[in-house]
């Protein structure tokens, strides 16, 4: 029923002049009221935290949702951190929200200083879920200016944020925020996937070329083949990683979230070599897709992070202790 609900708000109110503004760094305030309104933001809370109480599946399709539509709110951002509030015991976000770990933070008498880069429309949000050591903090948006625009390969806004703020709302670290991200990601990149093999299909379906569509090609066949395969690795991973994260093993997150990463980059690959030169053009719906999947590629850790978290586990493992290891991600 809720992907339902998600899927009738997204094809109302979220076309073509919606995603051009949205890659034109506007904030999109009515959209944002309607996915307050469904209660989306609440999403991943227990029903006893005032949320859904959605099983697991069911969250991780409302997930996937994000991603098929190219949500370009930061929606998954505003559940994660909700989760992690909740968690901690520690006020909800009134409004759109982010995740960030900054170690690199100042905290001197109370006062937490320092800059976080590359924070989804850090300009519009209401607070940021802060992890700084330890400690979760509740920073509300009075408690940094932006130091620098920027954008990200989807063209979406990525200020870095100047924090100045007097610490009032923390509490022990449920999780770490990257962690949270970076399986929001893997979700939204296996949604980005879909909607990227389906247009694709379509596409080789109706394009024809040498009296005969793109599809009937044996080589186009072979590489529908692996596009479909690149998603069903993103699905099975991003399940990996929202089941990890449940659990807490960061281990098993940093698992899902690489594959889904490396699915992002070969996926969006073959749908653009698909599409031809077409494919490359702004101008076209699959650019939304490509451009989002590159942009949650790198972001909450980006692969190489990743990789070297489950690198060194390997070899902190040892020969004898590797098997067990990797069997029980």
């Amino acid at each position: 029923m809720l992907a339902e609900m998600i899927t009738r708000l997204f094809e109302r109110s979220l076309d073509d002049a919606a995603q051009a503004a949205a890659r034109e760094g506007q904030w999109l305030p009515a959209l944002w009221t309607e996915v307050e309104e469904m209660g989306l933001p609440l999403a991943l809370l227990t029903e006893d935290q005032g949320g859904f109480g959605l099983s697991f599946a069911e969250a991780g399709e409302a997930l996937r949702l994000l991603g098929s539509h190219a949500m370009p709110l930061p929606v998954a951002e505003t559940m994660a951190a909700n989760q992690l509030f909740a968690a901690a015991g520690l006020a909800l976000a009134e409004g759109p929200a982010g995740i960030a770990r900054a170690d690199d933070l100042t905290l001197s008498n109370g006062r937490l200083t320092g800059t976080v880069a590359r924070v989804a429309w850090g300009e519009q949000l209401d607070c940021l879920a802060l992890a700084v050591g330890d400690t979760l903090c509740r920073v509300p948006r009075a408690g940094w200016t932006i130091a620098a625009a920027g954008t990200s390969a989807n063209f979406h806004p990525r200020p870095t944020l100047a924090i100045d703020w007097t610490v009032d709302a923390e509490a022990a670290l449920p999780w770490c925020p990257l962690a949270s991200g970076a399986t929001v990601r893997a979700f939204q990149i296996a949604g980005a996937l879909e909607a990227a093999l389906d247009m694709t299909l379509s596409h080789t379906a109706t394009r024809v070329q040498f009296g005969k569509p793109l599809q009937k090609n044996q080589v186009v066949q072979h590489e529908l083949a692996k596009l479909a395969g690149e998603l069903a690795c993103a699905t099975a991973a991003a399940d990996l990683a929202g089941e990890a994260l449940a659990r807490h093993d960061v281990l098993g997150v940093a698992a899902g979230t690489l594959r889904a990463r490396e699915a992002a980059t070969a996926g969006a690959a073959i749908a653009t070599q698909m599409h031809g030169a077409i494919g490359f053009t702004r101008e076209h719906r699959l650019h939304l897709y490509t451009t989002a999947l590159w942009a949650w590629r790198d972001e909450f850790g980006g692969q190489v992070s990743w990789a070297k978290l489950l690198g060194s586990a390997a070899l902190a493992a040892g020969g004898p202790g590797y098997w067990p290891m990797v069997t029980g991600l």
